[in-house]
């Protein structure tokens, strides 16, 4: 089959690979339709993990069930499913608890909570930018999708991940309806968190950026745009708030922030949510970081470690809630709204692209070229 291969920094290939089959009686193997470029693609595309060369990548997937193992009693071939980017296996104590994303048992490393498909650490899982994708636990881990699957793809693949990612920010700052809220980072995960806000009745949406196209595109949705490369975000987010801060704030941007002159800062987000939120109120924390980043300049970063303003954060009794979203916590209620037409969230989708052009796509995605939000490729697409 045709699968997107990792080759080292900043090199990827569509490539002919080993075909995905059923290995266990509980997989699934799903051909896929639809499966995104992910902004956490990009830190491995950049050579900032330990991924290693001839990974296939891709861990928001949707897709047909082609096949079902012996031990697979709830799917059909097919059924049209969506798959969350974390695999759980449905049975340890996490998973049990609705935190997926730190699956006990799926990881071959017994002191690793948590795996994913085509991800760095995240164990030995192919992704699925390729034309199937194996998937285990496959009762647990497909969500059936309903009848109008095929043409609101667009908006069932962000249930992957991105949707529910955003909507976990939210969660963990503990936004509440009739609160404020900041989103630092406009990026696909960024502006699903501002729109999650929306959606859970906010009374006031802020995100934090400086892309023209990006801003743009959280106006739309009622959005206050803040430039920060046009001044201090947090004195903007003060100016907006009547001088207290957010009620609620949602880092999305993770460790390879960078200040508006182009300088990677990692601790730069955290800090300025700090004070851009108010005394005793939540901040939620889904942008990566990384125990090590080998990559950085900085040595602390190198350790996986920030310089946090833990002094301003005490005294001003903020709560912080940080980690990958549990995708399965989430999925079933993203996509009721997106069958009953009250969310949309392909409305970020810049491209639709065939699987083909993925070494171009991610090229102009991680130069964020204006346009280029969000990008969907399709393996059948000609």
């Amino acid at each position: 089959m045709k699968g997107l291969v990792y080759e080292g920094p900043r090199q990827v290939a569509v490539k002919d690979v080993p075909d995905a089959r059923i290995e266990r009686p509980t997989d699934v193997l799903v051909r896929v339709t639809a499966t995104n470029i992910c902004g956490s693609d990009l830190h491995m595309y950049e050579g900032r993990t330990d991924l290693e060369a001839g990974r296939v990548l891709g861990h928001e997937n949707l897709g047909v069930v082609a096949e079902v193992g012996s031990g697979v009693e709830r799917i059909r071939v097919g059924d049209r499913v969506c798959l969350p980017f974390n695999i759980g296996c449905g049975f340890c104590r996490n998973c049990e608890d609705g935190l997926t994303a730190f699956c006990l048992t799926v990881h071959p490393d017994p002191n690793m909570a948590g795996a994913a498909f085509g991800f760095a650490g995240m164990g030995p899982f192919d992704g699925g930018q390729a034309e199937y994708l194996r998937v285990p636990f496959g009762d647990f881990n497909c969500l059936r999708l309903p009848e109008d699957a095929e043409e609101k793809e667009d908006d069932y693949v962000m249930v992957s991940d991105i949707f529910p990612t955003g909507w976990h920010a939210t969660r963990l700052a503990g936004l509440r309806p009739g609160e404020s809220c900041v989103v630092y980072g406009a990026g696909p995960v960024g502006l699903m968190a501002a729109y999650s806000a929306m959606i859970q009745g906010a009374k006031k949406v802020m995100i934090v950026d400086r892309h023209p196209d990006r801003l743009r595109l959280a106006e739309q949705i009622g959005v206050i745009p803040i430039d920060d490369s046009k001044g201090d975000p947090v004195q903007q987010v003060l100016d907006q708030t009547n001088g207290k801060g957010a009620d609620r704030g949602c880092e999305c941007v993770g460790y390879q922030a960078h200040d508006p002159q182009g300088t990677e800062r990692s601790n730069m987000t955290m800090n300025n949510l700090v004070g851009s939120v108010r005394f005793t109120g939540g901040i939620g924390v889904v942008g990566i970081f990384l125990p090590a980043d080998p990559g950085s300049q900085d040595e602390m970063q190198r350790n996986g470690q920030i310089a946090f303003d833990m002094g301003t954060f005490w005294f001003k009794g903020q709560k912080v809630g940080t980690g990958q979203a549990n995708v399965k916590h989430y999925n079933r209620y993203l996509r009721d709204l997106i069958h009953e037409d009250r969310a949309k969230p392909s409305w970020i989708v810049s491209h639709d692209l065939p699987l083909q052009r993925a070494p171009e796509a991610y090229d102009q995605f991680d130069k964020r070229e204006d346009g280029w939000t969000k990008v969907v490729l399709k393996p059948a697409m000609a």
